[in-house]
């Protein structure tokens, strides 16, 4: 996409707003910078526009990273069978080297065992953690491979860890299981920002390999549905589970969260729509789409249209003073609810 500069004002609405959509760290609103336009906010803003491009314009494939943790050696050893297929699929550690054959998984987990503080067969805490590194179907699995790679070296330096590549299902991942406890001694502890933090280093480092991957918050995307446990996967493909109906997210955090993102889509496009540059203010418009087709907006119209209780709750829930379905100022509601119904 080519960026253009534009007036400072409407560089400080992209910082301003851009950094909540896209930086859930940022949590304060900052005011918009002076008239001033200096070069950090140009910077900073033209890194917004280009993640706002990849997201609502290009719809770049989103990055996907599932973690978990294993409670003892034994859950352990029993992820390596899994993730190897008992020795069939290559296993490569952090070193670089990979192994395979029936007698991998045994040395591996002997290893594992004794290699630093002693893990029992059972534990009460974490030994490891398991680390799911996904993309959509159609991506070249080398690459993800590769960017895995390097995201383990930049995220787990310090740790021990293997990786598996499995590109046999839908979609290709590349399984990464960790030794908690660092070679120094302190323990890996993943926290909420830290996945998200993961999720934007794994889609650097495929973007650096020419794939196009985008790592933006699900409240972003104005997504609804919850992803699966590993558990339901499994029993899915194996045909073992008994009701798959769609896990939807729903509570007062997570519409205050959907309707934030809402308000911060709404001002970026109202900025973008008054700038003089066409690109901009295509952008706006592509924007304003992108928010009228999201899941979350499309519920809402639902709920209002078939006049269930939870409504009460999203029209308490203002944002700005704005109730969420006229963020998007360019379209009413009824055409809105008109859009749901013919979907």
């Amino acid at each position: 996409m080519t960026t253009h500069a534009c007036g400072p004002s409407i560089d400080g609405v992209l910082v301003q707003w851009g950094e909540r959509l896209f930086y859930p760290a940022s949590r304060i609103v900052r005011p918009v910078p002076p008239a001033r336009l200096n070069t950090m906010t140009r910077r900073k803003a033209a890194v917004i526009r280009q993640r706002i491009y990849a997201t609502v314009v290009r719809r770049a494939p989103q990055v996907m990273v599932k973690v978990t943790g294993g409670r003892g050696m034994g859950a352990i050893a029993a992820h390596f069978r899994y993730i190897s297929k008992n020795g069939r699929l290559g296993i490569e550690d952090d070193r670089g080297v990979v192994i395979d054959g029936k007698d991998a998984v045994p040395e591996l987990v002997e290893q594992w065992r004794s290699g630093g503080s002693l893990i029992p067969e059972v534990s009460h805490r974490r030994e490891a953690f398991n680390i799911m590194l996904s993309m959509p179907h159609g991506t070249d699995a080398q690459f993800v491979l590769k960017a895995a790679r390097e995201f383990a070296k930049t995220e787990l330096s310090g740790h021990r860890y293997v990786m598996v590549l499995h590109q046999h299902q839908a979609n290709p991942h590349v399984h990464l299981s960790v030794r908690a406890e660092s070679t120094s001694g302190t323990r890996l502890n993943p926290r909420k920002a830290d996945l998200h933090r993961w999720r934007e280093t794994f889609a650097v480092r495929l973007r650096g390999w020419g794939v196009q991957a985008e790592a933006t918050r699900q409240a972003t995307r104005g997504a609804v549905r919850n992803f699966d446990p590993i558990w339901r996967v499994k029993a899915g493909q194996e045909g073992r589970l008994r009701e798959s109906g769609e896990q939807l997210k729903s509570g007062e955090p997570f519409q205050r969260n959907r309707n934030g993102a809402l308000q911060a889509w709404a001002n970026i496009a109202q900025a973008l729509e008054t700038s003089a540059d066409a690109q901009d203010r295509a952008l706006a418009e592509s924007i304003r789409k992108f928010a009228l087709g999201s899941a979350y907006l499309r519920q809402v119209a639902q709920q209002r249209t078939r006049g269930q209780r939870e409504v009460s709750t999203v029209s308490r829930e203002r944002v700005a003073g704005t109730h969420p379905l006229q963020l998007v100022k360019s379209t009413s509601e009824p055409e809105i609810e008109r859009r749901t119904r013919a979907r």
